[in-house]
């Protein structure tokens, strides 16, 4: 049995909808005459509720609870027939159960791909008539295209495709059909362009930035952070004493998150550069006792503010090859590869879960800064007895 209740002088009805209970705040004042106002609303929603024709988002379109009824009425309008639901209709719950295993940044995402790509092509055809020809040809419709206003690059197609594959096979392990999507493979995606700067390069550009963001520069260069990692940066997670940075969070489309990964979760090691350099930098360009690197109002920095008015303009006036921010996180791992560090250390500075990358990626920049290519096998045989 519901009430009508009060607070901070306003009303606001209990009951209870399919086991959860349901606070919703009214705007109205508690007087007599509206709480019978309520009262008559109230016995209207439990006689629905008892008649199985009551609608949640009808009543309270702006309540919390929307998305959790909606996805337990689907769920029991799915159950309660043989017939498999079509694409738009599963595509939602399914959405929905997934929210709490992403990010805010995934999620988002994900929407987008559901509004712009899937649940046009897909949206009213039943799940399970959906075949592995449908899949190939939309696949090489976002190829062409036809859904942008540019063309879409191999890497992009591939993340369109990953939400499409994981709701064809969780409807067809639900709803017991052979699923479609057999031998469909990514497309090959070209290797990453790694373009980072050479010593010399790196030196110029630290000795002519603005001194407000030298320190801003070095860590990125010889800390190997991610932009979200240095822009999230906290001074408590600065520990001088043992000489280390602790990533805990990452800025993201200004929200902090968690690091991506549990290896991204580390604690990184400061060379002296880095760790005079943030000593300098936290005696006379700290406007912020939170953030490490901020603004002058003490907020956390904004990288596309950043690049737009530091980075790209410095590397034009030091006739440097234009390249974007992220490449200084891979000078990093170039510089301690050509170094002789430890593969093992290196892929723990970087929140790697193992070494392929740095020999994937990396390593075929390395002769060209150490000079080490093949000499060095040579000079070995040379100095040896055999």
């Amino acid at each position: 049995m519901g009430s009508v209740n009060s607070r901070k002088k306003k009303l606001y009805l209990d009951f209870r909808y399919r086991g959860v209970r349901c606070r919703e705040q009214t705007k109205l004042v508690d007087s007599p005459q509206n709480r019978k106002k309520l009262e008559i609303l109230l016995k209207r929603i439990e006689s629905e509720i008892h008649l199985n024709l009551f609608d949640y988002a009808k009543y309270f379109p702006n309540g919390s609870k929307v998305d959790q009824f909606s996805k337990i009425e689907r769920q029991v309008r799915l159950s309660s027939t043989n017939k498999c639901p079509s694409f738009e209709d599963f595509a939602e719950v399914w959405f929905i159960e997934k929210q709490p295993e992403w990010r805010d940044t995934q999620i988002k995402n994900v929407e987008d791909i559901l509004r712009l790509y899937l649940q046009p092509n897909f949206g009213s055809l039943p799940l399970n008539e959906i075949c592995k020809q449908d899949i190939l040809f939309f696949r090489s419709e976002l190829v062409k295209g036809r859904f942008s206003k540019k063309q879409l690059s191999a890497s992009r197609v591939n993340h369109i495709m990953t939400p499409l594959r994981m709701i064809l096979l969780e409807g067809a392990d639900r709803f017991n059909y052979e699923s479609p999507w057999k031998n469909v493979k990514p497309i090959p995606v070209p290797k990453t362009d790694i373009q980072p700067f050479t010593l010399p390069e790196v030196k110029k550009i630290i000795k002519h930035v603005r001194a407000d963001f030298r320190a801003y520069y070095i860590v990125r260069f010889f800390a190997g952070l991610r932009t979200g990692e240095i822009d999230g940066l906290t001074w408590e997670c600065v520990d001088f004493h043992n000489r280390i940075i602790q990533i805990r969070q990452s800025l993201v489309n200004g929200k902090f998150e968690q690091p991506k990964t549990r290896t991204s979760f580390r604690d990184v090691d400061m060379c002296d550069a880095v760790f005079e350099a943030l000593s300098d930098h936290m005696k006379l360009y700290c406007h912020s006792k939170k953030y490490v690197f901020s603004n002058r109002k003490g907020n956390p920095l904004s990288h596309r503010n950043v690049s737009k008015r530091v980075w790209y303009p410095l590397l034009q006036l030091l006739n440097i090859v234009p390249r974007n921010p992220y490449q200084t996180r891979h000078t990093a791992a170039t510089f301690w590869l050509a170094s002789g560090e430890s593969p093992e250390w290196i892929a723990r500075q970087l929140g790697h879960a193992n070494t392929n990358m740095l020999f994937t990626v990396y390593s075929r920049f390395v002769p060209n800064l150490t000079r080490k290519d093949g000499t060095a096998f040579e000079a070995f045989l040379n100095n040896s007895e055999y």
